[in-house]
This record gives structure tokens, sequence and C-alpha cells, in this order.
């Protein structure tokens, strides 16, 4: 009688296949829409309120108009509007009970049900807001909760999609975050020329108008246009986009891409009225001082990413330099144009020093199997350009680096608008982590971190909000807006790096061990209370169900 033998490897793989089995049935119920999963409800554990009334106390408030810390203060939300904020004593002494705000009353003359925070000691500002978001990268986008976690667990209560997906099902998710049935920020969805529609090319001024009216329609809030098919769009095709946009109160926002910057650099697009530019792209090209297009590598391929990114840096010292007329020129014609620059530099980073990125800390515990393979070197996959990256290149990027930032912080010192977007999900950068490298960025390019925050709150409010001719909903931390609050126990002014979900190391003297400290405490949304903590580990938990699942796949491989 032969016996079978199986060895403990598998036993146990096969273990890990019964209990992903079961987790699978569980889930067998979840739709999916345009190819991509819907997002599964709110649960009732997730998240508390809104209220009737909710009482945030002892809190010091940096409020994202630029106006220096006040506390402590107690914060009175009604629902999920900001009812009443009271100074209710100074720092250091006892708390004036007398001038706590009184209890609710409803019109039948009974207490409305309060909820209260201690928050003595805290600091809280408006929510933040990721002015360039995609809800993954393609082609494996991760499950839509994955990356709503981790955003809101960095305080993003606002995403401007660019897009979160594909146009029907990004607005799905729009009207469910809206309506808080689904654990995710507040989303803005702005679509691409002809995405969705059934008409064919948007391929003349007639088109394209026809195009915008039709995305009206569907309740989309802007127009992302691209420059990243070959020739990109036609100039008069982009001004009949953006000029019919505005008729309709959509904002509008360009990724100028260099296919196209010959012909359309972020000058040229400013003066036909573009909102704003993402990335760098015809930033530079709008300074060229020997040629009117960039000085290409004779043998240089778009196609080729290793070309198309190590040949952006090489930029750096083909311009009109700070300080010159070419510069100054440019300057002064955004600022009188009220153009917006979303510089994103937290996704290129990489370019500057790939092993940074590679090595973040937060990859082992929060970042997927799936996105870790994607970031990998790869003729196919976008961003992950790392084919033969050297030293030179760094260098290049780091040239680029001072340049880049130098503009931007005299821009915003002049008046510009500059506000803070990620992209994550592609080049080693992670939702939410990344954009918080965002803020130390600018911090590095010459922002005081209130100016960082002003960015990251009231900034981006206005962009969303200025073109449909509304004052911001949020941004700031003022009684009539929307309750969106950012709470961590630590002052973020004085280091960034607290607001990472991972928070900082830091050594405590009393006990001589380094201890982590920081991380945002609680994010409030529509006047709902998350705890950042518990989204967080969510994560981690759907990162180790992943790992378990591919590892077991590999073992029953072999």
């Amino acid at each position: 009688m032969k016996v079978l033998r199986i060895s403990h490897r598998i036993m146990l793989a096969i273990c890990a296949l019964l209990i992903l089995a079961t987790q699978i049935q569980a889930q067998s119920e979840a739709s999916f829409y345009d190819g991509r999963e819907i997002t599964t409800p709110r649960g009732s554990d997730e998240g508390e309120g809104p209220f009737d009334r909710l009482i945030l106390r002892g809190v010091t408030v940096i409020d994202g108009t630029g106006a220096p810390p006040m506390g402590p203060v107690d914060i009175v939300i009604e629902n999920d509007r900001i009812a009443e904020i009271r100074t209710v004593g100074y720092p250091g002494l006892a708390i004036n009970e007398d001038r706590r705000p009184s209890l609710a009353i409803d019109v039948e003359g009974r207490a409305a049900a309060v909820q209260e925070i201690d928050l003595s000691g805290h600091y809280i500002m408006p929510g933040f807001i990721d002015m360039h978001a995609h809800t993954g990268g393609v082609p494996k986008a991760p499950q839509p909760e994955y990356v709503y976690k981790l955003w809101l667990g960095h305080g993003i209560t606002t995403s401007r999609g660019v897009g979160h997906g594909p146009m029907m099902w990004a607005l799905e998710e729009k009207a469910k975050a809206a309506r808080n049935e689904i654990v995710a920020p507040r989303m803005y969805t702005y679509a691409r020329p002809g995405e969705a529609w059934d008409k064919g090319a948007v391929d003349s001024p007639e088109k394209a108008r026809e195009w915008v009216r039709w995305a009206v329609d569907q309740e989309v809030d802007g127009q992302r246009i691209d420059g990243l098919k070959l020739g990109s769009y036609e100039p008069a095709i982009m001004e009949a986009v953006i000029d019919e946009a505005h008729q309709h109160g959509l904002g509008t926002v360009a990724h100028l891409g260099q296919m196209g910057v010959g012909r359309m650099t972020a000058l040229d697009a400013s003066e036909l009225g573009l909102d704003m530019m993402t990335h760098y792209y015809g930033l530079f090209e709008s300074m060229l001082s020997n040629y009117s297009i960039q000085d290409w590598p004779l043998d240089y391929n778009y196609q080729n990413e290793q070309h198309r990114f190590g040949g952006v840096a090489r930029l750096w010292n083909q311009i009109d330099g700070p300080g010159s007329d070419g510069w100054n020129a440019l300057m002064d014609r955004f600022l009188e144009l009220g153009f917006g620059i979303d510089p994103t530099m937290t996704i290129y980073e990489a370019s500057r020093d790939v092993m940074r990125a590679r090595d973040a800390e937060w990859h082992d515990e929060y970042t997927l199997p799936s996105q870790w393979e994607f970031y990998q070197p790869s003729r196919a996959a976008h961003g992950s350009y790392w084919f033969d990256w050297t030293t030179e290149d760094e260098v290049a990027w780091k040239n680029f680096y001072n340049i880049w930032m130098q503009f931007l912080n005299e821009y915003k010192n002049r008046g510009g608008i500059v506000t803070t977007g990620s992209d994550s999900g592609f080049i080693y950068k992670l939702y939410g982590f990344d954009y918080i490298r965002e803020f130390e960025l600018l911090r590095e390019a010459g922002f005081h971190p209130i100016e960082v925050i002003r960015s990251a709150t009231l900034y981006g409010a206005k962009e969303l909000n200025d073109p449909k001719g509304l004052p911001p909903d949020f941004g700031m931390i003022r009684e009539g807006l929307k309750a969106d609050f950012v709470v961590v126990d630590e002052n973020p002014l004085q280091n960034l790096k607290v607001l990472y979900g991972t928070g900082t190391p830091r050594l405590n003297d009393e006990t001589g061990e380094v201890e982590r400290v920081g991380g945002i405490k609680y994010t409030i949304k529509d006047g709902i209370v998350y705890d950042t903590r518990q989204l967080l580990a969510d994560v981690r938990e759907m990162v180790r169900r992943a790992k378990m699942e591919t590892t077991t796949s590999e073992d029953l491989q072999h």
C-alpha cells in the first residue's frame, strides 16, 4: 500500500488557499462597472457620524488661509457643517468652561444628540486636497478601498481625478462618496475629451464643443486635456474645449506632453484660457533660450520611456534662467492670467534618487504585491523606466528640480497659485504617503510650512470652485463651511513628517528608546470622524492577504 506524502510547505499552501476561498466566497456579491470593481458599501463600524452636534474641544487651529496657529478653541459641528468656533482659553492655562458652547436645542425643545472629543494638545487643519489623483495605475488597478483608505488615512478629504478611472465608473464612485455610502474622499471628476461617448474622435472645434456639452450632462466637473497622444490636440480644438468648458462652469487642467509642446507650451495654453497646468510639461519650454524646441538628442525616441523621462531633466540649462527677462515675462503673464500650477514634484522624485523612492519604509506593509511588480523596470508598464538609470540621469534631475523649485517658490511669493497633487500609483510612489511627500518637497522649494498647508487646502478648494463661480465650500476652517478636518497630536509645522501614516522616529530621552510619534489621528469628512489608524490597519491587512495569496500561488506552481 502506497502512502501519499505531502510536504509541509504544500500543506500550508493548501490551507491558505482554503482560507482565501472562503474570503472570495464572502466577496462573491462584488459587482463591476466599466471594467472596475464597485466599492463595497461603508460598514457600520467605519467612521462615526455625522452627528447632530459634534464638539472638538481645546484644539489648536491651522486654518488653511495662511494665518498662524491659534488655540485652544472649541469647534462645533452640526451634521456636516462648522456651526461655531470659539476661543476657550490660553495655551498652558485651564480651559474656561464658561466660554464653552452650549448644547443645541431642537425645534421641540429637547437637547440634541451631542458627541464630544477632547483634543487638548492636538492640531487641526482643513482636510487636504489632492489635485492630481488616479484610483490605481494601469493596467493593474487595486481595489478602490485600498486607495481610498490610504488617501483618508493621510488626511485627503477631497480628490480631483484626472481621472480616477473610467469616466462613468468614476462618476458613480463620486456620487456614492458624496452620499457617504462608501469610505472615500469627496471626488471631482475631470474627463478627457471624447471619453465614454459614442460619437467618434474629438477632431474638430465643433466636435469639441459638442463633447463638452455632453460631458456637462453627465455631471463631470472639468476637462483634463492630454498631450499624450501623437501630435496632441490641435490648438483650435484645445481652445474650443477650454472656452466651452468655461461657459458651463467646468474647470480645465492640462498635461502638456512632449509630443505637443512644440505647438502648445504652458504659455500658449494659458493664453487660450487654461485654468492650470499639472506637472512641468510646457513650463521650461516657455523659456527656451537657444532653440524654439528642446535640444533633443538625435537618437531620442519618445516611445522609450527612459529617453522620455531622462530627456526632461536636460532642459534645466536650456532656458532663460532665474531673474532673466524670459523668466520674468513668463511669470508676469501667468500672474496676469491667474494661471494655476499643480507641480506634482513627488511623482518624479525617484528620477533624482531612485534608491530613496524604491526603499521607502512604507512599501513593506502598505504596497500591494501587484503594485510593487508594476513599479519594476519594464518596457511596457508606464513609469517603470529604470532600464539603465545612471548617476548622470539623477544629477541632471537634481539640477532640474533646483530650477523648478525656484520658479514655484517665486511664483508663490508673487501671488501665484500653487497646489498639491501626487499622481501616485506609478514610479515607486504610493497613495497617501507620497501626497505628504509633496508637502516636504514644497518646503524644500522654500515654502513656509503654513504656505504648504495653504497650498494643500484653500488653494486647491479655490481652483475647484472658482470655475463654477462659487466661493470655496471647504479648504478653510470657517463657520458655515464643510466639516472637513485633519487632526494630529503633533505640531505639523515643526515637522511635516508627523503627517505620514508611519509617523516618524523620535528618541525618548526619558526611556532611551526610539519610538514612533505622529501619524494623523482623525480624518473628518462631511462631519464623519474616521480613525486613521484603523483605516491604515485595514490597508495593512489587505496587503498581508495579497502577499499570502501571491506566496500560495507561487508555492503551488512549484
